[in-house]
């Protein structure tokens, strides 16, 4: 027979939580805690324009607070399951490449992987090797977890994807984060899976296009395509403010803003 899986919610009687404490059902796997430093609280909603929770951290750059690292700039958060794994390897690798092309967007890229600064020390000079290239942005060291904690960055999937504390692995996150320190987008990877750099990249253009244009895009955007004026726009407005509109229906209209 399935189990139940009990999530802890003010909305629950506390005698039901409490009957479910005394029984296996409630096991560390099933309740949304897990094995980590914030088991005795409630894991935070994090949606698309909510504040990007802080913290402190050591990084491979050194202490840092996470507001205060972003700055006026956009940030980049993603996670990794563990060092010296072959994924993430190839991920970084990726990543410290097109670092010059996210720093030309005012984008500061800032990994995450669940071990100590030592180890992370050793597994960037393997990637530079690897990848021919030169890693030149900071690793969190998150080895209890915390943070990846704090930004949903675990795998729920099976009881098995774990270490051997039972702490839930860490998976392949993406947060993208604007100045005034909202998450904007989020991608979610499992750990078998690599992440596609150039689309990262690709949706970090669309939303500072969005921003600064007052525009959307459309599937597969690239800068340099056309994007759709927003339906609170009327047309003859789009025309004066963009100038040449292209309408296809009357709720989906083209322009073009360069690049």
């Amino acid at each position: 027979m399935a189990s139940l899986i009990v999530r802890p919610s003010s909305r629950l009687p506390s005698a039901f939580l409490s009957q479910c404490s005394r029984t296996t059902i409630a096991s560390p796997f099933l309740r949304r805690s897990f094995a980590t430093p914030t088991a005795e609280k409630e894991q935070p909603r994090l949606r698309l324009g909510s504040l990007a929770p802080n913290f402190k951290a050591k990084t491979t750059q050194g202490d840092i607070d996470f507001h205060e690292w972003i700055g006026d700039k956009w940030a980049i958060l993603f996670s990794h399951p563990a060092d010296f794994t072959p994924v993430c390897t190839t991920e970084l690798g990726a990543f410290a490449k097109l670092k010059g092309e996210f720093d030309k967007r005012g984008v500061k890229l800032i990994g995450l992987s669940a071990n100590d600064l030592t180890s992370h020390s050793k597994w960037i000079s393997d990637i530079n090797d690897i990848s021919n290239t030169t890693l030149s942005f900071p690793i969190i060291a998150d080895p209890t977890r915390h943070i990846a904690w704090t930004y949903d960055m675990v795998d729920a999937q099976d009881t098995t994807n774990v270490d051997q504390k039972g702490i839930a692995f860490t998976i392949r996150s993406v947060f993208v984060i604007d100045p005034a320190k909202k998450i904007r987008l989020t991608m979610m990877y499992p750990a078998s899976a690599g992440r596609n750099t150039a689309e990262v990249l690709r949706v970090v253009d669309a939303l500072q296009t969005g921003d600064g244009k007052g525009v959307t895009t459309p599937i597969d955007w690239v800068p340099g395509q056309d994007v759709i004026v927003p339906p609170t726009v009327g047309t003859e407005d789009a025309r004066k403010k963009f100038g040449d509109v292209r309408e296809v229906r009357p709720y989906l209209r083209f322009t073009n803003v360069g690049n």
